[in-house]
């Protein structure tokens, strides 16, 4: 693909409904209006486009993430060569803020757990600490027991935001070409790593002040600070047109997950959930879902009551990694994921429908073959609706973790532009898995009727990269589990369970006793 932009005009998707999929106050926080829209695919457009727009700040960038690596360069290769600063994340922060002594950069990052501190920066308290004065940087911690601080987004001047499913940590910078053996694709220390493919998006105008209200949000309860920022300050953020899929849209929605916590007893938010299960609900012939995961019991459901109740033909098309990163991840989501894929399998064909599972893979000029790891969270309906961010289509991110998620959506002849350029996306990302990029196959991936049937004709092909999914690896991981009776383990629950069993029966009187004995619980859990 080389990052290269696929043109493609079709009609206006069949059968497109003036009826809303996105309703303020159920699946979305707001719906509010954007200058400016659009995706970026893959971490070498989403860094460099960061860097770029970084640059222009003035008055603040707030960073939220889940894992954060000081040394991770931003620019590499060719794009390094009109590099005006350090290319490296700390640096390049530190050389912003040298340049501008009105520049404040607030960055949050999730204090993990200890299960991942192999695949963290260690020390990364004191490195940050250690940067320039006016770069704030804390561990949030404020988020329902055994959950965690999920919301990837960036804020710049207030008018400018990121929001998707990258983080700016080691291992995840990638091209659009996945090729094996490419230099660039290095960690912090050097060492290099397999293919991997992800998304992100950015808006600009009036939809980022609503993103800026959550940090700003989050930052308080935090760290106890309320952010003094000046107002919006506009300024000309546009990626190059050889860069990522324009979305000519009027609004964006800016849908949460959030679990009701102990410190706060806060209502719990799940305006993702509803926001995928409405989306499906109105699916009338194409759901498109490209995730990490797939063992959300809320997703799964929706997706076989729209499957029973559908006339037959519904395409449905997953892209999912070949295989978990780890072992934990295949116990907690793999053997599940496994389960439920089958079953939907079962569903599609009793009632007629299609359902293709596939991950892409790469090959070196000696035949070996990676595949290529999937880590975005995207979910397109009828080429009329779209979302992307930061939840997984797992249990954890409809319900426990703390999630942020943009949508689009094209209502109506009136909004046209807006389903061509969803489509268009669509056909992007299938161009990029499938390796193929000649017009008589980008015609064939833009129609929905019978897509497929062509991507499974698709991945038959030895040229290709598409690959159908096999799940066995987790057939037999879920038959070991039964045998050693682990297959129950809770670790991917869509409920705080500890928080939402209790707080429903704690009286206000008994509030402050209720809380010691929590401490005293986790306490107990940490040792």
């Amino acid at each position: 693909m080389a990052g290269r932009q696929v043109k493609i005009f079709l009609s206006n998707p069949k059968g497109m409904s003036t009826r809303g999929i996105i309703r303020p106050g159920r699946n979305c926080r707001v719906l509010r209006e954007v200058d400016s829209s659009g995706v970026l695919i893959d971490g070498r457009d989403y860094y460099r486009v960061f860097y770029h727009a970084a640059r222009q700040a003035r008055n603040y960038i707030l960073i939220s993430g889940w894992q954060f690596d000081s040394g991770v360069r931003l620019l590499r290769g060719d794009d390094h060569k009109d590099a005006r600063e350090e290319t490296r994340f700390l640096n390049f922060l530190n050389t912003l803020c040298e340049k501008n002594p009105g520049l404040r950069i607030y960055i949050l990052a999730w204090n993990f757990s200890y299960i991942f501190i192999l695949d963290r920066e260690w020390m990364q308290k004191r490195i940050f600490s250690r940067a320039n004065p006016r770069i704030s940087f804390h561990f949030d911690s404020r988020h329902a027991f055994a959950a965690s601080q999920h919301q990837k987004f960036v804020v710049i001047d207030g008018y400018a935001s990121f929001v998707g499913g990258m983080d700016i940590c080691s291992s995840r910078w990638d091209d659009r070409r996945h090729d094996l053996g490419n230099p660039h694709r290095v960690d912090a220390g050097g060492r290099s790593y397999g293919p991997y493919h992800d998304v992100n998006s950015y808006v600009t105008g009036p939809a980022v002040e609503a993103l800026t209200g959550i940090f700003r949000s989050r930052w308080l309860d935090t760290t106890g600070e309320e952010l003094d920022l000046q107002p919006p300050r506009k300024a000309d953020f546009i990626p190059g047109e050889d860069i990522g899929v324009t979305l000519p849209a009027g609004k964006v929605a800016v849908s949460r997950t959030q679990a009701r916590s102990l410190a706060r007893l806060k209502t719990s938010v799940r305006e993702i959930r509803s926001l995928y299960i409405d989306a499906i609900r109105s699916a009338r012939s194409l759901i498109y879902i490209e995730n990490q995961y797939f063992s959300s019991y809320a997703v799964y459901r929706a997706l076989v009551k729209k499957m029973k109740s559908a006339s037959p033909g519904l395409q449905l098309v997953m892209v999912l990694p070949k295989k978990e990163q780890t072992l934990l991840e295949n116990i907690y989501v793999g053997v599940a994921q496994t389960r439920l894929l089958k079953s939907l399998r079962r569903v599609a064909r009793r009632r007629g429908h299609s359902l293709g599972i596939y991950y892409p893979a790469v090959r070196s000029k000696k035949g070996h073959e990676a595949p290529v790891f999937i880590h975005s969270k995207l979910m397109a309906v009828d080429d009329r609706f779209l979302t992307i961010g930061s939840a997984n289509a797992n249990n954890r991110s409809m319900g426990l973790d703390t999630e942020l998620n943009l949508a689009w959506e094209a209502k109506g002849e009136g909004q046209k532009d807006l389903a061509d350029s969803i489509r268009k996306l669509r056909v992007e990302l299938l161009s990029e898995h499938t390796g193929f990029n000649t017009k008589s196959v980008l015609d064939a991936l833009g129609r929905a009727d019978g897509l497929v049937g062509y991507l499974d004709a698709v991945s038959r092909s030895s040229a290709s990269r598409l690959r159908r999914h096999r799940m066995r690896r987790s057939f037999y991981l879920s038959r070991v589990l039964r045998y050693l009776k682990l297959d129950r383990i809770i670790l991917d629950p869509e409920r705080a369970v500890i928080d939402e069993n209790i707080i429903a029966v704690v009286s206000p009187v008994r509030e402050s006793a209720y809380k010691r004995g929590v401490g005293l619980i986790k306490r107990l859990i940490k040792r």
